[in-house]
């Protein structure tokens, strides 16, 4: 999203995890995905970091406001919160773990949502953020998870950010379904 809003271009390769191209794991060995390879060879591994990058070069909306604050939400999404998501998730994958214990872990971060929510129709203010950015894809992975339970839930703000985030333009023109790429084809633009 970053990249598409900050118009940096690129091209997009679509990939299968579970038959990740060659090219990909020389490029990062992590073997994760995103990865983005600038014009001078250095990769760039890492979602936020992406972001960041994308950011620096070109920030048309303010998204760089306030970065102690964001910082600070930023670290708790990707640190516990994510611990939490991906236990609630992908439960099967944890063994002896209890999927709704996380679920309720999980819950108290999205209470301090909402409660920032009651502010402001953004998490740091009147206009979205990098925290708004980086944080709406995990809350939109956890309320996927049981969308009928989220839904019950007593977090209206939240759920009107989040339903916002789903509904920009931003969001419905970076997530689309592109074509799985293999080696030897063509690159495709996505941002011209």
């Amino acid at each position: 999203m970053a990249l598409f809003a900050t118009q940096q271009p690129c091209f997009l390769r679509e990939v299968v995890l579970r038959e990740k191209p060659t090219e990909m794991i020389i490029a990062s060995p992590k073997a994760t995905v995103p990865v983005l390879v600038l014009p001078d060879g250095s990769v760039v591994d890492e979602s936020l970091d992406i972001m960041r990058w994308a950011l620096s070069r070109n920030d048309p909306y303010n998204w760089f406001k306030d970065q102690e604050r964001t910082r600070e939400l930023i670290d708790e999404s990707d640190g516990p919160f994510k611990y939490h998501l991906d236990r609630y998730k992908y439960g099967t994958r944890y063994e002896g773990e209890m999927s709704e214990n996380h679920r309720q872990e999980g819950l108290k971060f999205l209470r301090k949502l909402d409660r920032l929510l009651d502010i402001s129709p953004y998490l740091l203010g009147t206009g979205a953020g990098l925290a708004d950015i980086a944080i709406f894809p995990f809350i939109r992975q956890f309320a996927n998870v049981d969308r009928q339970w989220f839904d019950s839930l007593e977090l209206l703000g939240l759920q009107v950010w989040l339903t916002r985030h789903l509904d920009s333009d931003l969001f419905q023109s970076v997530m689309k379904k592109y074509p799985q790429w293999k080696t030897g084809d063509e690159n495709m633009r996505f941002v011209v």
